[in-house]
């Protein structure tokens, strides 16, 4: 697999960016550019990435393509077909967005989110992205999130099924999913679990933590990998059993320092193991 993250520039540039990823001993990262106004930089991009060996794995389309809200809804379909064309041009790992929420929070809980109708809905949505575009060299995925499909291995293998799409690929995100104490104690089930059913169609992953407090009701809050409870012997094991170029991208942080103290716990997991990063 390929680890990977951010790193925080005061002016970037596509050398000094490239180098930094280097320097911080990541082989893989998120898109450098927006894709509008800095669309002129992107050969540079490409070009000294590939010089550091640099997998530009992750072009996000963050938007709401089920929005109850027709205008809403059809100005995030454009914007995810504008981004799956530019993770095709980049040949990404995958072009990644969450499903999506009926609600007003774009990514918040709804009562309809698990209903029948919604599951269709994002079948519908997400074959027209993808026909829109027809990718080749990557695939358009759906964050796990848990408050709408896909939220299980199980709902994820139903819409892979559903979608029936070649371009239609699994981005997997363990933490994202952990909704309850007894999933907590035992996410290693749940990992291997995935990685059983969906393991051939992932294409990246998201690295973080999550940490159970003692206070009611239930309280799961995202935390720097090593400081919770995911289990990431079980997540780095299975990992390595895929493609090479499978990337596992750390995330949500807010300096080089952060990146660099999760780095180290990962690290020291796959050493321990002698999985190559």
């Amino acid at each position: 697999m390929r680890l990977g993250g951010q790193v925080f520039l005061k002016e970037k540039n596509p050398e000094n960016w490239a180098f930094a990823l280097k320097e911080a001993g990541f082989r893989a990262t998120t898109c450098p550019i927006n894709g509008e106004e800095d669309i002129s930089e992107l050969e540079d991009y490409l070009a000294l990435a590939e010089r550091y060996d640099i997998l530009i794995s992750e072009v996000g389309s963050w938007s709401n393509p089920i929005s109850r809200n027709e205008e809403t809804r059809r100005n995030a379909i454009a914007y995810c077909i504008k981004r799956l064309e530019l993770a095709e041009r980049i040949g990404a790992q995958c072009c990644v967005n969450i499903a999506g929420s009926r609600g007003e929070q774009w990514d918040g809980p709804d009562p309809d989110n698990f209903s029948d109708d919604t599951f269709e809905l994002i079948v519908e949505t997400t074959r027209e992205i993808i026909d829109a575009v027809k990718p080749e060299r990557t695939v358009f995925a759906l964050e796990m999130m848990p408050w709408i499909f896909p939220d299980s291995a199980d709902s994820y293998l139903a819409l892979v099924q559903a979608i029936d799409r070649k371009g239609f690929g699994v981005h997997f995100d363990p933490v994202n999913i952990i909704t309850s104490p007894r999933m907590y104690y035992r996410n290693g089930d749940m990992i291997r679990d995935f990685f059983a059913k969906l393991g051939p169609h992932i294409r990246n992953c998201h690295a973080k933590d999550i940490l159970l407090r003692g206070k009611l009701t239930v309280h799961l809050d995202e935390v720097v990998p090593g400081q919770g409870h995911l289990d990431y012997r079980t997540f780095l094991t299975e990992l390595n059993k895929l493609h090479p170029d499978t990337t596992l991208i750390i995330e949500h942080l807010s300096s080089n320092e952060a990146y660099q103290q999760a780095k180290g716990y990962i690290s020291r997991i796959a050493s321990e193991f002698k999985i190559p990063m």
